[in-house]
């Protein structure tokens, strides 16, 4: 039975997967292996040059020299250990994947537009993760900045598993983890990595199963059965793209999070079931949790976030949903989405104000 072809993204990921990136993966995962048995300390070294070799191997030389160009200017510009500077550097690097000229440049480098999508989507990843880096490094104190030097950034910024989707890891977490040194037991890797690919697997084959029955995107892609549908067929569509989706997202964190946890580091939680959440709030706190903490910790916090007046949290928070759609690519039905989600955070914190009063409290 054929599949739907419309979900671009698992078509994608899942076309990826089978050519190239599966393999380059294992062969992460056998050195991060022979690196914790044999030369401990030197893992994250280890790891770095692999990761660099598999970018160059992936996106050629000029999309390897890409991001590294970006990691040099956002370390270059974190030594003036200003935020402010660092969020602008980093803004005006995201804004350069959407300049025309620039995207038609990289476009010639490759063969098929699929080989250069890899590459902006890699770049736009790692974006976010030159911006942990940078913000990490104005805070942090001179005395910590070993931990923060340049090589630990290429560690971090190439870090193969998280490389090209994510999940997001912010650099404090992975610093702090990956020079952990701790003891090394094959035995127990090895049942991580058998119970982890029948996780997988199972959601792989239930994911296929799904798009080859249910054609839920191109029902979608079709105004006419839309329109005489009805309002419970199209609720139960709507339920059904959003499990999908959350289907998809446990396979394609899922991978990179069992390489996270062989590793010895600990990987942001996969997504929390969407039939499981009745609010905004929880959704963005549950679905991509590591995307979550940067926002909360990058964004939210530093803008006063909930410890500031009513009108600061207001701004806050649109700050951060401005921010994950313009990251997402800015297209206008973006920002519809970030200011519906902006809109249902808010008043959801609004009806929980509202009822913590002790005279609404009495009255329930």
């Amino acid at each position: 039975m054929p599949q739907d072809p419309m979900d671009f993204e698992w078509s994608y990921w899942i076309e990826w997967g089978r050519e190239r990136i599966l393999c380059l993966l294992a062969g992460h995962l056998l050195v991060s292996q022979v690196s914790r048995l044999l030369v401990e300390k030197y893992k994250p070294w280890c790891l770095m040059v692999y990761g660099m070799t598999a970018c160059w191997l992936l996106l050629g030389i000029k999309g390897f020299a890409v991001i590294l160009l970006h990691a040099a200017i956002s370390f270059a510009v974190a030594q003036f250990q200003l935020s402010l500077l660092t969020w602008l550097c980093s803004l005006i690097l995201l804004s350069t994947l959407r300049i025309p000229a620039v995207e038609e440049t990289k476009r010639k480098w490759y063969d098929t537009e699929n080989e250069y999508y890899l590459l902006l989507f890699t770049v736009s990843v790692r974006c976010l993760f030159c911006t942990s880096f940078s913000l990490e490094y104005c805070w942090h104190a001179p005395t910590q900045k070993a931990s923060h030097s340049f090589p630990w950034m290429l560690a971090y910024v190439f870090y193969y598993p998280t490389f090209h989707n994510g999940p997001l890891m912010n650099f404090d977490e992975f610093s702090k983890q990956m020079s952990r040194q701790e003891a090394f037991s094959v035995k127990t890797n090895l049942s991580i990595l058998i119970v982890g690919i029948i996780r997988i697997f199972f959601w792989w084959c239930l994911a296929e199963l799904m798009i080859h029955l249910m054609y839920i995107h191109a029902l979608y892609s079709s105004t006419l059965p839309l329109e005489s549908a009805s309002y419970w067929a199209l609720g139960g569509l709507a339920l059904a793209q959003v499990l999908f989706f959350y289907v998809k997202y446990l396979v394609l964190y899922g991978v990179p999070a069992l390489l996270l946890r062989m590793d010895g580091l600990k990987p942001p939680a996969l997504p929390c079931c969407v039939s499981l959440m009745h609010s905004f709030t929880k959704m963005w706190r549950s679905f991509d949790v590591g995307l979550h903490r940067f926002l909360v910790r990058y964004i939210y916090v530093p803008m006063g976030g909930s410890q500031s007046s009513l009108l600061g949290m207001l701004f806050s928070t649109a700050l951060t949903f401005a921010f994950v759609s313009y990251w997402h690519g800015g297209q206008s039905y973006l920002w519809y989405w970030g200011a519906l989600n902006w809109l249902g955070v808010i008043v959801e914190n609004g009806v929980k104000r509202i009822l913590s009063i002790s005279l609404i409290q009495d009255l329930i």
